[in-house]
């Protein structure tokens, strides 16, 4: 890549006129000669390699940054740059245009982080990540100013290292917010409780930092043009703040609620990307000053955060960037850095990340974070990213570094986050935090203590069919039932999760719409309930990636006995609408629960049931685990006044020569049903035996659409025969055997389903063990019910949750 070679910068090179579009190859032109195709292979091929790279490299631990680093190492000078076909490829004559549309890429790439940018956590900050940030700030700059003052007195040292050893100082030490959160989202561990640490901590700690930064790079230029040098950047910001920001307010007001912006504004607000970027260039600064200020200026979040990010993002990320990190890593050098530069930069790198490991890792410490979370939080906080890659770069290109010193600190960046972004993943295990060590089952859980349940949302839709189904979960003053409703929400448009707590007369601004009409129904029915119920609601707005991570935490907090999410696939009025994202959501929360999980597949019937109608509740029982757990829950529900329930006992006439204890608990459940259901007429127990997977699919058709709702496990064995041949046709393996049968695109069934899967159990600590079942039996409601009083000696408000 010999545009990237310095000395030829200031050389005059004649070349022979070529049109910018190559009119092709059996014409006789090379396409390469040419601008546009040399553009579009540079594209095409960055983009390739960088797809493929991360596809290598994600498993492994790495994060983006590092496979976008390794793609201009790898296309540029240092590993196959000097070879004939990128040498052609990256001609002198199209790395002009080609920058243009690197840095053209990295200007709107900055600009969408600063949308995501929410400076709202500074002011939610308490004391924890507000101390954590600032020393993860002054322990590496002090380090390195004081390293910085010992090399400085070294006169051996090259006077061009010498001049530049305070600049260098600074920009190894520092920190940056976007960094860190891109960094937690590629290790998926966003809403994990070091996740939401290191985000609070890097704002600040990234505020001090770049706060610094500006300062020296002021101080800089001072000697020029003092007045100017602070006036410029000043009147940009206010003309940004004062001018621009009440225009998009503006544009949010004219956008009627639920409806996208219109694309005029999506227009204006691009023309305002490039014309702050042009400003900023004008007036002397970095390009992306101008766009850095006005994303932080646009309001984060739906509408019109949101409707940028997904116009752009994209493209943005997958196309243009990689080719900005190939042409900013094609001026690294190896060969012809010395080795006192080598000393220098490695000794500035060393301390900078003991300075971040111990400015995180010491106050987490005192705070009472464990040792291995700790030390994690400060390697999370020593992670380097693009924003360096930036910083580096304008120094290098304002004289500040030489190419020397800028290719030694990129190695660096990839050395430090290549190295320890996997060790993090290693180390930091955020489901360890909710691997119950005890039961937290239905079937665990007596009738006579009250139930707990935390319950899902994604869509307002999706509401009627779940207070239903709490409602038929039989709340009464003997068996009372504490309810935790979550509404999950993509993130989109920020880079900082919210979890928020809905207190009960609060006046709170609503993050969205649904958000509103689903408190207002649990209020509604908490109120119906006659104190039966106490229903807390959340909301969770946090990428889907990581969501399942507070479903499960609040699980684990509130010792719930199983949790209820809605099928990804949900049926309305106009059809059935894919949540696509919400998928892996229930996979994840399936796998990582800490209690029983249901998956409620709403097909309107039981929330469409009257008042005064009888429930007809369905359960499939085959055997097994989920079975007993679903069956369980059938016993909770058949108290129920308006509950019929009816239990279709599928027997294999082969299995039962052999007993086995899984057989004894199924027969044990079965006449547990028997007993409670002896003599009342709405229930009934019904025994069907079934050979192979026709005669199962036969029964299942003949009765799927005689309830308003129908249970089954979702776990059996596979090698029954009666299950031979739905494996291989298995659409929804979430949903298991019975469930995918009810639920796929080419079933009859009309009726809603909820697949239970008992509590996976997992061994945890031991010396634990004992301490959960003194702090259940510590916690365990003891309910006196008098008929004329309801609950006797319970105080209702210590059910309450606080906020967090």
């Amino acid at each position: 890549m010999n545009a990237s070679n310095p000395d030829l910068q200031n050389l005059w090179v004649c070349q022979g006129r070529a049109g910018i579009i190559s009119k092709g190859y059996f014409y006789g032109q090379n396409p390469l000669s040419h601008t546009t195709p040399a553009v579009l292979a540079q594209l095409s091929l960055s983009s390739l390699c960088s797809v493929l790279l991360q596809y290598i490299l994600t498993p492994l631990g790495e994060s983006a940054f590092v496979s976008l680093l390794l793609v201009g190492f790898i296309l540029g000078p240092t590993l196959w740059g000097r070879s004939s076909f990128l040498t052609s490829v990256y001609s002198m004559k199209s790395i002009q245009t080609s920058s243009t549309f690197a840095f053209f890429g990295c200007i709107f790439y900055i600009f969408l982080i600063g949308i995501k940018m929410d400076l709202g956590i500074v002011k939610r900050a308490g004391r924890k990540p507000v101390v954590i940030g600032f020393l993860t700030f002054l322990f590496p700059v002090t380090l390195n100013l004081i390293v910085a003052g010992i090399l400085s007195g070294k006169r051996e040292l090259d006077p061009v290292l010498l001049k530049s050893i305070w600049h260098v100082a600074i920009f190894q030490a520092v920190t940056s917010f976007h960094v860190i959160v891109c960094l937690l989202a590629d290790l998926k561990l966003v809403n994990s409780e070091l996740g939401q640490l290191a985000i609070s901590s890097s704002m600040i700690s990234g505020m001090c930092s770049w706060g610094l930064v500006i300062v020296i790079l002021f101080i800089t230029e001072l000697k020029h043009e003092p007045f100017w040098i602070l006036l410029c950047p000043i009147s940009l910001i206010v003309l940004i703040f004062y001018v621009l920001r009440p225009l998009m307010v503006k544009m949010i007001a004219k956008t009627p609620e639920g409806k996208q912006v219109k694309e005029g504004y999506v227009l204006s607000i691009f023309i305002m990307v490039l014309g702050t970027a042009f400003l900023s260039e004008v007036l002397g600064h970095h390009v992306v000053f101008g766009a850095t200020a006005l994303g932080i200026a646009v309001p984060h979040g739906p509408p019109l955060g949101t409707a940028l990010e997904n116009k752009i993002e994209s493209f943005v990320s997958s196309i243009l960037l990689p080719s900005y990190f190939v042409l900013s890593v094609s001026r690294v050098d190896l060969l012809s850095i010395h080795s006192e530069t080598v000393f220098v930069i490695c000794v500035f790198g060393l301390t900078s990340f003991i300075g971040k490991v111990l400015g995180g890792m010491l106050p987490a410490l005192f705070f009472k974070v464990p040792p291995v979370e700790a030390f994690s939080l400060g390697l999370v906080m020593s992670c380097q990213g693009i924003s360096d890659v930036l910083l580096v770069q304008h120094g290098h290109l304002t004289f500040l570094v030489d190419r020397q010193m800028y290719s030694m600190m990129v190695i660096n960046m990839l050395f430090v986050s290549g190295t320890f972004t996997p060790v993090i993943k290693f180390l930091y295990d955020p489901s360890r935090h909710y691997k119950a060590s005890n039961k937290r089952t239905i079937h665990h859980t007596s009738l006579n203590m009250e139930f707990r349940i935390l319950a899902g949302i994604y869509h307002q839709d999706s509401t009627p069919c779940m207070i239903r189904l709490l409602e038929i979960s039989n709340p009464t003053a003997k068996t009372p039932m504490c309810c935790y409703v979550v509404h999950l929400v993509q993130l989109v448009g920020s880079l900082s999760p919210l979890f928020m707590y809905h207190e009960p007369g609060a006046t709170a601004k609503l993050p969205t719409k649904d958000c509103g009409r689903i408190i207002n129904a649990f209020r509604l029915y908490e109120q119906e309930s006659n104190g039966n119920v106490i229903v807390n609601l959340f909301t969770s707005i946090s990428p889907f990636a990581s969501i399942h991570e507070e479903v499960c935490r609040l699980a684990v907090e509130k010792r719930t006995s199983v949790v209820i999410i809605p099928f990804h696939m949900q049926w309305r009025f106009h059809g059935i609408e894919d949540i696509t994202e919400a998928r892996a959501v229930n996979r994840h929360i399936l796998a990582k629960a800490p209690c029983s999980v249901g998956i409620l597949v709403d097909r309107g019937t039981l929330s469409a049931s009257k008042h005064h109608f009888v429930y007809k509740i369905g359960i499939i029982f085959v055997h097994g685990r989920d079975d007993r757990e679903a069956l369980a829950y059938g016993l909770r529900m058949a108290k129920h006044s308006k509950v019929s329930l009816t239990v279709i006992h599928l027997i294999d006439p082969a299995a039962g020569a052999v007993q086995s204890l899984d057989m004894d608990l199924d027969d044990d459940i079965i006449t547990e049903f028997k007993a409670a259901s002896a003599g009342k007429k709405p229930h009934s127990y019904v025994t069907e035996f079934v050979k192979d997977s026709v005669e199962l699919i036969t029964v299942i058709r003949s009765v799927q659409n005689s309830y308003d709702l129908i249970l089954v496990g979702r776990h059996h064995r596979s090698f029954s025969p009666i299950f031979m041949g739905l494996t291989e046709w298995n659409e929804f393996p979430e949903l298991g055997f019975l469930g995918d049968v009810l639920a796929s695109s080419d079933s009859q069934c009309q009726v809603s389903v909820l697949v239970v899967q008992q509590q996976v159990y997992r061994a945890g600590d031991r010396m634990n063990s004992a301490k959960n079942l003194l702090e259940d039996s510590a916690e365990t409601v003891e309910i006196i019910f008098e008929s004329t009083q309801g609950w006797k000696d319970i105080d209702i408000s210590r059910h309450r949750m606080q906020p967090r």
